[in-house]
């Protein structure tokens, strides 16, 4: 493998690392999918509930590590939930009160795809809630939580790290990419120019929430690569799955025709191009 050189969060140090091929990422990605599903056979075996809690900036490589998660899982066990932005009656509502619905039943690996701490990332600095509307919520939010786990829920929450440079490059592909274009709104423009404000309320979201029930784990994800395997690697380790017994699968007997004969229907064929 070629040696390249990785920036280090978001400080701009700078160290030696090694480039992760095509190859190796998906030899790794292929094993780790092989106990994502023992770890999904045994979670719905034994009734176990899962939230995973995924936030970061716009381009942190959320989206993509969810996706490699789940994508040799059964969406029924590993439901992904993405809310649109609160309605007029949701916003009258007490704030986490919409999320508590998509909490996992037994036998459920939910991922939120950003969370409650909306409030606390760009609610706050967008300016869609008052600073004493954010100050109640990183007060309440720790006992919300504290109920959840207390409930049997396993709660994991990880935070995407990206540099300043990272983010730029790859908010900048999704202006050149006609494939990545839909995932570039206002939103993400007007937040771009807000880094620092970002920086400060992240801080003060993770001093008031890291707690030893609900920790927050943190993920360079500069290297999206080696940030997806890291993170299905930390994730598979915290949850004690065990590999559930099943029996040998053998394919049955087809049945005869019995007098079957194909049909000479004209079917519209689709036009093979390929």
């Amino acid at each position: 493998m070629a040696k390249g050189k990785k920036k280090d969060g978001e400080k701009g140090k700078t160290t030696e690392k090694t480039k992760l091929s095509s190859k190796d990422y998906l030899a790794e990605l292929r094993r780790l999918h092989v106990e994502l599903v023992k770890m999904q056979e045994w979670v719905t075996a034994n009734g176990i509930k899962v939230c995973i809690i995924f936030e970061g900036r716009d381009g942190a490589g959320k989206g993509g590590t969810i996706k490699a998660i789940t994508d040799r899982v059964s969406p029924r066990v590993f439901r992904v939930i993405a809310l649109p932005a609160p309605t007029d009656r949701e916003k009258s509502q007490m704030y986490i009160q919409r999320y508590l619905p998509y909490l996992p039943a037994g036998g459920e690996v939910v991922i939120f795809d950003r969370s409650w701490y909306n409030r606390a990332g760009v609610e706050r600095v967008m300016g869609f809630c008052t600073d004493k509307q954010v100050e109640k919520f990183l007060q309440t939010v720790p006992l919300v939580e504290r109920a959840i786990v207390d409930s049997g829920v396993i709660l994991l929450k990880y935070w995407l790290n990206v540099s300043q440079e990272e983010q730029t490059r790859r908010l900048e592909e999704r202006i050149t990419d006609g494939r990545k274009i839909w995932k570039l709104s206002p939103m993400d423009l007007k937040s771009y120019s807000r880094w620092y404000d970002y920086s400060r309320a992240r801080d003060e979201m993770i001093e008031a929430t890291d707690t030893g029930y609900a920790p927050w784990l943190v993920a360079d994800s500069n290297d999206k690569r080696r940030a997806r395997l890291n993170i299905i690697s930390d994730l598979l380790s915290r949850i004690p799955y065990k590999e559930v017994p099943r029996e040998k699968v053998v394919l049955p007997k087809r049945q005869k025709p019995g007098g079957y004969r194909e049909t000479n229907y004209p079917f519209k064929q689709v036009v093979e191009r390929f």
